[in-house]
């Protein structure tokens, strides 16, 4: 029932100001209402006892690719929805489809199904909008991309596609391509967050880039060029370009995997929290409890939490979900438990212009609420107020 109100007890509530215990958080009509130390005795509350256990924002995952068995790719609403469903489960409340580089049509595709259901209330994570992971990617850097739908900027077809909807949130691309930085500047006018991704570009095309409207770097390391030698002489990569930019802004696939823990050490010490947002850039076999059964698909191999090509030539994806970016940066990492929430909920609201209703424990935000446990398991997955999921 929308008037309903749900009163969350017994926890440890990491906010804004810290975590804080022996207080109450309070939600009505999908949003926080109250977290006070005040016990309100509200008739007809659903109380939840979190049992001593964490209680946080959600995570905000803008770059993920499937999960449960479906791939975005498939640009359906059952895909949609259960992807959204599958994530919610491992504690993610809002995300953004992640297109791989594809057909155009496919795209157009995408985006009739998420026109059709990112404002409609889902039985899982809520969906936020499109993220395209292509088509203007550089093909020396392609990873996991197929190569035979990259090409250059085309003002035609991103013109027609910007400017036949508004759900296109976030945009890829390798800004060394011919016509990239006036594709950047046509999208960033058009209010789409433009990423530089699977690139070779230098600290000077970096500064080019970040001022046509390259503002965020996708996978940071992932699929982009460190420190190296041309000839007698050692050249910066794409790498150290962006630790000089102050202003950028960075993702980190946090899986254990495709970034080690070392480096993961070295990104927070010098991006900091504000400037780090944590993403899955998960494949089709995650958040799937029967993806060692049911995966088959000759070109991949699952293993170590990672897809990757059979003859192990490149990672293609990881099988990350939600709580799981948080577990590593805790155990791994060795970061403070409430920086890495910031990273997997607040950082990316703001990075994604959502922070005024999405991202953190506070009055007047939505009630995306998870609950997890010491040993980073989530017992329950709130959004907007309703209880999606539920361990009993």
């Amino acid at each position: 029932m929308e008037d309903q109100i749900l009163k969350i007890v017994n926890a440890r509530f990491i906010t804004p100001k810290g975590i804080i215990c022996n207080h109450q958080l309070i939600c009505q009509a999908g949003k926080i209402v109250e977290i006070t130390d005040n016990n309100h005795d509200i008739p007809n509350a659903v109380i939840l006892d979190a049992q001593g256990q964490y209680v946080a924002p959600g995570c905000i995952d803008t770059h993920i690719h499937g999960g449960g068995g479906h791939d975005f790719t498939e640009a359906t609403a059952e895909a949609f929805y259960s992807i959204a469903e599958a994530h919610a489960r491992q504690g993610t409340t809002a995300l953004y489809p992640t297109m791989a580089a594809t057909s155009t049509d496919v795209f157009y595709k995408a985006i009739d199904t998420c026109e059709q259901i990112m404002y409609k209330p889902a039985n899982g994570a809520r969906i936020m909008g499109l993220h395209l992971e292509g088509n203007y990617l550089n093909p020396v850097m392609k990873g996991g991309q197929e190569e035979r739908y990259l090409h250059l900027p085309n003002p035609i077809e991103y013109q027609a596609l910007l400017n036949n909807t508004n759900c296109i949130k976030r945009w890829s691309a390798s800004p060394e391509l011919e016509g990239a930085l006036e594709f950047a500047r046509y999208a960033t006018d058009k209010g789409v967050l433009v990423s530089l991704a699977h690139t070779t570009a230098n600290y000077p095309l970096v500064r080019t880039a970040f001022d046509a409207g390259f503002r965020h770097a996708t996978h940071f390391y992932n699929a982009m060029t460190g420190v190296h030698k041309e000839r007698e002489c050692k050249q910066e990569g794409t790498i150290e370009a962006i630790y000089l930019m102050d202003d950028m802004t960075v993702e980190l696939v946090c899986d254990g995997i495709h970034v080690p823990s070392a480096i993961l050490k070295l990104v927070y010490k010098v991006k900091g929290t504000e400037k780090i947002a944590l993403i899955t850039d998960a494949m089709y076999a995650s958040a799937w409890p029967d993806a060692e059964k049911e995966f088959n698909d000759p070109r991949f191999i699952l293993e170590n939490g990672v897809c990757k090509f059979a003859d192990r030539s490149a990672l293609t994806g990881s099988l990350a979900a939600g709580i799981r970016m948080i577990q590593v940066m805790v155990q791994q990492a060795e970061i403070p438990l409430i920086d890495a929430v910031r990273m997997a909920s607040e950082t990316p609201a703001r990075i994604m212009g959502i922070e005024h209703k999405k991202g953190s424990l506070a009055t007047g935000k939505e009630a995306d609420i998870i609950i997890f446990d010491e040993n980073f398991q989530v017992k329950t997955t709130i959004v907007e107020g309703k209880i999606i999921f539920q361990q009993h």
